[in-house]
């Protein structure tokens, strides 16, 4: 079986002919070089154990993290104790003789690839890439930095954000004062992992919604009209990975709203880009 990839090479080299193993040999480097990028920022998260588990993915658990002190800046600020959160009710617990080495390697393996994410959606796209139409090169030109920084915006927001108010939401949530949190490690990091990577996903909103103008299977004006759609799916969503509480609920869902009228912005660049070359080539 043949196929025809596009060549970035030299101008008139046009299209060279690429068998379906010729195709599956350049993937598998695509993929092999990837999970070397993946191997050396695990190993890296794994020998920064103190970093990555003692202050990242530990600090929401702690009253001194940083976005705890802004809100209490905040209450300063406001007259009102309301925002400031000087305790959490709460101490982490490892009940396996396993569960330390087992979620140290774990999860510096899930460290790695959201480190490694940049690189591997590059490498994805050099892959990809090739086989599109010049048109279709040319308007998704800096797919990857767009991927990569909404990614890391996303991260950025789920870790600084959501994850400090849900940990603080829900462990001083009480059924009876009786009661006290004595949280396992493992539920713990999951639940941190859980919000920080759909966030992350969440924010790639307007990448989706531009391709899915380029393949012509939604128009600005279909995201408008299902606008007040979107904002119920958006408020689910925001429930699903948030507290529930209203607060956390609004605050999630705010920025992933912009990022919906962002991305019909964007749909209509698209669309009308679309129609022009629709319209010369039917001239």
């Amino acid at each position: 079986m043949i196929f025809k990839k596009r060549s970035k090479g030299k101008a008139g080299s046009g299209e060279r002919e690429m068998s379906f193993l010729d195709h599956l040999e350049e993937l598998r480097w695509h993929i092999i070089r990837s999970l070397i990028a993946m191997c050396f920022f695990a190993i890296l998260a794994f020998i920064l154990k103190d970093f990555i588990f003692g202050k990242l993915i530990l600090g929401p658990s702690k009253p001194d993290f940083i976005t705890y002190r802004m809100f209490c800046k905040l209450g300063e600020l406001t007259n009102s104790s309301f925002f400031c959160i000087d305790e959490l009710p709460f101490i982490i617990q490892n009940r396996k003789i396993t569960a330390q080495f087992t979620i140290h390697i774990t999860y510096s393996m899930v460290a790695g690839l959201i480190l490694a994410f940049p690189y591997v959606f590059w490498e994805i796209w050099r892959f990809i890439s090739p086989g599109l139409y010049e048109n279709e090169r040319k308007v998704s030109r800096g797919a990857v930095f767009f991927v990569s920084f909404l990614f890391a915006l996303g991260v950025l927001f789920g870790y600084y954000l959501v994850t400090p108010i849900s940990v603080n939401f829900l462990t001083n949530y009480q059924l009876d004062p009786s009661i006290q949190n004595e949280i396992d490690l493992t539920s713990y990091v999951s639940t941190i992992l859980m919000m920080v990577v759909a966030c992350a996903i969440m924010f790639q909103l307007p990448v989706v919604i531009y391709f899915l103008t380029s393949a012509g299977i939604v128009t600005p004006d279909f995201l408008r009209t299902y606008r007040k759609h979107a904002i119920i799916v958006v408020l689910v969503i925001s429930a699903v990975i948030t507290p529930p509480d209203i607060i956390s609920q609004i605050l999630v869902s705010i920025p992933i709203m912009i990022l919906y009228e962002v991305g019909i912005s964007i749909s209509k660049v698209i669309y009308r880009r679309r129609q022009e070359e629709m319209e010369e080539i039917l001239s």
